[in-house]
């Protein structure tokens, strides 16, 4: 008898009465997303990790070792499935990061793992991979598709191609291709790119999507006809509309600094589209944020808080996202034969998991883990991966000019919008001072600066960046910088600036406040300069130093750690800055930061 046939056999002999089950849970309210009703009076017998039987009574189920829950009325909903998110964001490792948000009802994750990607290649996705595998929630990755992001304007630590977008399809747990950002290069038709979505559509496998561009004429018909099949970029209503209407999966994304579901979702609450193809997603999520203020959970309550009915918001994170990556047969739903990924809440309006099961075991109950997490050991190559070429100094972060001392320049400027991901084109004078552009704090100029960490080739290219809030003399520094995720140092003074990169290089890799010579913030992340080994808590408490030395800068942006680390992103408009120079993304091609 194969395993399936056995599990086959299990499931149906417990429905039947003919064997006990591993677990029920009896009488609670059924949320039962493949209907859209909400169930009273239900039970739900498990048995091998599996649901066996929902119906109003499963006491022929119930043998003397089988465990009994009693849901007294409580809600019974699905686990909740985050359908697009990158585990690096949150600071911490793939264990640790299930530590935070399984307690919460976060039952699945679907993860692309392209941050360590760009800076270990295919072998940075199987460390990955070989860990997702160990978690006692479903953790799927998908195969980073865009390594680097936008060839020829960055360097990253590797590369990605088709030959290992089709080796990765073979593993086990990848469950598609991850993000397609670089989208000029599938509406012009570049070989790799629409080579690595050929690949995955021939394993049978979803190809993810990221079109960054308000242009929705014929560049967005060409990259949807290229086969991405979501799209979380979206902020409009009209990008969501155009989205779904072109067969495309909208996923609406609320995270740390991402908050783009007001704005979309009312494509469902005011213009009544079907809301069965729409996905809710988190993207990027702070250790700070999944600590304090939760995962999906938090996503969930948002949705609601913004008009969208309790079911719909709960199947736009469960069979919908289920039903995208082709796994209703397995998860989304509470239905025989799916693994038992049961979730008992008490309120859905303020969602809260009670007792969170996992492939049918009780792993989470009042907030508290009740399972032992896999322990896992990096090798040194994941732990060494910030090169400088040499210590820096205030002098390499210097904007020189061949403008007259005391004259002004035409500078091209990057600026900040709070809580998206797209910047500004900003253009504006700043005068020369010996030579040089320094930065203004009065006019909200601060200095941004990309140092090459993977060759230890010693490039420094420096640039402007407007919306920071900067008021005193000060730097901060990350090895968080997407994507290719060399060193990003943004600062009013230089010295300040030469004083973070070298304590980043110092520590391994992380995020640095300082001011007047002194760390003030700090938060290390060691492996791959991305993530830490430390529990999430504790990651988080050192994420909020960092945060706190913003504050104490001057910015009062929200998660502005978050804004920063996406200022090198190259391939979300308008102007980003990377190791090779400022690169107008509306263009793609490079600009100089000085009009002289």
């Amino acid at each position: 008898m194969t395993p399936s046939t056995k599990l086959t056999r299990s499931l149906v002999d417990v429905a039947m009465g003919r064997a006990p089950a591993d677990l029920v849970i009896r009488g609670g309210k059924w949320v039962c997303v493949q209907s859209g009703e909400i169930v009273p009076d239900t039970d739900i017998a498990i048995v091998n990790g599996h649901i066996a039987f929902v119906g109003r009574d499963a006491s022929h189920a119930i043998g003397k070792k089988t465990k009994v829950i009693e849901a007294k009325g409580r809600y019974l909903v699905p686990g909740l499935l985050d359908g697009h998110m990158h585990v690096e964001s949150g600071m911490v490792t793939v264990t640790e990061f299930v530590r935070t948000v399984a307690v919460r009802g976060t039952t699945g994750m679907f993860i692309d793992p392209h941050e360590i990607a760009n800076v270990f290649g295919l072998k940075g996705v199987k460390l990955m991979v070989d860990e997702a595998q160990k978690q006692p929630i479903h953790v799927w990755v998908q195969m980073p598709s865009c390594v680097p992001s936008a060839p020829g304007l960055e360097t990253p630590g590797s590369s990605i191609g088709p030959k290992e977008v089709a080796e990765a399809m073979t593993w086990k747990g990848i469950i598609g291709l991850g993000e397609m950002m670089n989208f000029p290069g599938v509406f012009m038709g570049d070989k790799k790119m629409l080579d690595e979505m050929s690949a995955t559509h021939a394993a049978g496998k979803t190809i993810g999507g990221h079109y960054a561009s308000p242009d929705l004429g014929l560049p967005f018909h060409g990259y949807v006809a290229g086969g991405a099949e979501d799209d979380h970029e979206g902020t409009r209503i009209d990008d969501a509309i155009a989205r779904v209407r072109q067969g495309m999966k909208p996923m609406l994304r609320y995270g740390s600094a991402w908050h783009d579901v007001a704005n979309q979702v009312k494509v469902i609450t005011e213009k009544k589209m079907d809301s069965r193809r729409f996905i809710l997603c988190t993207d990027d999520s702070h250790a700070e944020t999944l600590t304090v203020e939760g995962h999906m959970d938090r996503v969930l309550r948002h949705a609601i808080g913004e008009g969208l009915n309790p079911m719909t918001a709960i199947q736009m994170m469960t069979i919908n996202t289920a039903e995208h990556f082709g796994l209703t047969k397995e998860m989304g739903m509470i239905a025989p034969g799916r693994w038992a990924d049961v979730l008992l809440v008490d309120d859905l309006m303020n969602f809260k998991a009670d007792v969170v099961i996992a492939k049918g075991q009780v792993i989470a109950e009042k907030g508290e883990l009740l399972v032992k997490l896999p322990s896992v050991k990096y090798p040194r190559w994941a732990t060494k991966s910030v090169h400088l070429k040499r210590p820096l100094k205030a002098e390499d972060f210097a904007l020189r000019t061949r403008a007259v001392h005391g004259s002004e320049v035409d500078a091209h400027v990057i600026g900040v919008i709070e809580n998206q991901a797209p910047t500004r084109h900003l253009r504006m004078k700043v005068k020369a001072e010996n030579g040089e552009v320094k930065a203004d704090i009065k006019r909200d100029i601060a200095k941004i600066a990309v140092v090459e960490r993977h060759r230890a080739t010693g490039k420094v290219m420096v640039g402007l960046i407007s919306g920071l809030g900067f008021t005193r003399p000060c730097a901060i520094g990350s090895t968080v910088a997407h994507d290719s995720h060399h060193m990003i140092v943004v600062g009013t003074d230089d010295e300040n600036m030469a004083i973070a990169a070298n304590e980043l290089a110092k520590c391994g890799g992380g995020q640095v406040v300082v001011m007047n010579g002194e760390v003030i913030g700090q938060v290390e992340l060691q492996i791959a300069g991305l993530m830490s080994n430390e529990r999430a808590d504790v990651v988080a408490k050192k994420a909020a130093t960092v945060l706190d030395g913003f504050k104490i800068c001057g910015s009062e942006l929200n998660n502005p750690n978050m804004q920063l680390s996406l200022s090198a992103l190259v391939v979300i408009p308008e102007l980003r800055i990377s190791d090779k120079g400022l690169v107008d993304v509306t263009n793609f091609d490079f600009i100089s930061v000085l009009d002289e």
